[in-house]
């Protein structure tokens, strides 16, 4: 089987993809798989690390407002499709998997016109601007979220639910296996992971590092390991040297996580933004969380994701501007000193796992490439 993967820009497209990516290669080792992305996406990273190739084409997202970018996006939206045809016709896959981000649309769109069949995937609970272009054109849309079906009941593609495509180690190693292998085990009594998303979260860094200060620095009997981002940390890093932080070995700050599925199995409570992905992971191993949805996302659409698992009192949810390291402190003591609460928030967590979503998105996919 031939196939093309699309969606990029940050790692909320980018690691679906490549989990999707994964599956197939689990079904179906000599499956030949490709990648359509950006130079300026996460992607152009994430993708050939994992071994995949990666073509690129031009695209700028269009701005909600009358902006002169809008201008270049329009035309380089006109020049990315003619040039995602001509890469389709080249590659000739049997299918094409688009996730998200505004690098699916011309990808996909030209699927649909060469009668290339074609699969979307819904991570967050509202649909993305992507997906509500795109459903008429696609065969399926897998959805995340149950709940997400009634935004696509006028779709002519069929909306399945399959929770997200994740990496495989967050079901196949323990908490026990991961704290082992990162040489935590009995090193600490409780670990806290945090990170505000691949590219870095200016409040949510400076917070968590005046969180450190306040309160785990008096607490050697927690580790706390924040990523900062691979963007927006500078104001991070420089309070962590200012305040003396690095002398503390509990205290650990670094850019970013590549060991992520380790790192949430090993930690004890995880403080992050509400991407569709992370809560997928948090779901699959069902893990307590603080998460801080991040105000600068379309529609809205983190705090929307966060209230599903908040609603079932499967995580705590605070509001960007309500952030504060006395907040934090508040809720991240609450949480550790109650372990019947944080086991009850982990096992909630866990109802919102689909275990066989990878079962399905890869026969669904198999069934449309009639190889």
């Amino acid at each position: 089987m031939k196939v093309v993967m699309t969606g990029g820009g940050t790692a909320g497209h980018v690691n679906p993809a490549l989990s999707i990516a994964d599956i197939i290669r689990k079904y179906e080792p000599d499956s030949e798989i490709e990648f359509i992305g950006t130079k300026k996406g996460l992607e152009y990273k994430l993708v050939p690390r994992r071994g995949y190739k990666l073509h690129r084409i031009r695209i700028l997202g269009i701005k909600r407002s009358l902006h002169p970018r809008n201008l270049v996006a329009a035309v380089l939206t006109c020049t990315s499709y003619i040039k995602s045809r001509a890469l389709l016709a080249k590659i000739k896959p049997d299918v094409v998997v688009g996730t998200g981000g505004y690098v699916t649309w011309p990808v996909a769109s030209a699927a649909a016109a060469l009668g290339i069949p074609c699969v979307l995937h819904e991570a967050n609970a509202v649909p993305g601007l992507a997906v509500k272009m795109l459903r008429n054109k696609a065969n399926v849309v897998f959805v995340n979220f149950k709940e997400t079906g009634k935004y696509l009941s006028d779709s002519s593609a069929e909306v399945i639910h399959t929770g997200m495509p994740i990496n495989d180690l967050f079901y196949n190693m323990t908490r026990e296996e991961a704290r082992k292998k990162l040489g935590s085990d009995g090193k600490y009594k409780y670990t806290i992971l945090s990170f505000g998303g691949s590219l870095g979260a200016a409040h949510l860094n400076d917070v968590v590092v005046e969180f450190m200060e306040n309160f785990v620095s008096k607490h050697p009997e927690i580790c706390h390991i924040h990523s900062a981002g691979t963007r927006n940390n500078e104001s991070a890093f420089k309070a962590y040297k200012e305040k003396g932080l690095e002398k503390y070995e509990n205290c650990k700050l670094v850019e970013y996580i590549y060991d992520m599925p380790e790192q949430m199995l090993a930690c004890d409570i995880v403080i992050c933004r509400s991407g569709a992905s992370t809560l997928a992971e948090l779901a699959a191993i069902g893990k307590p969380s603080v998460l801080v949805p991040s105000p600068h996302v379309t529609n809205d659409q983190q705090y929307k994701n966060a209230k599903l698992l908040a609603d079932k009192d499967a995580a705590v949810v605070i509001r960007d501007a309500d952030l504060t390291a006395e907040r934090l402190e508040k809720e991240i003591s609450g949480l550790l000193s109650d372990s019947e609460k944080l086991a009850k928030m982990g096992k909630n967590a866990k109802e919102f796992d689909v275990a066989n979503g990878d079962e399905i998105i890869y026969k669904k996919i198999k069934e449309l490439s009639k190889t």
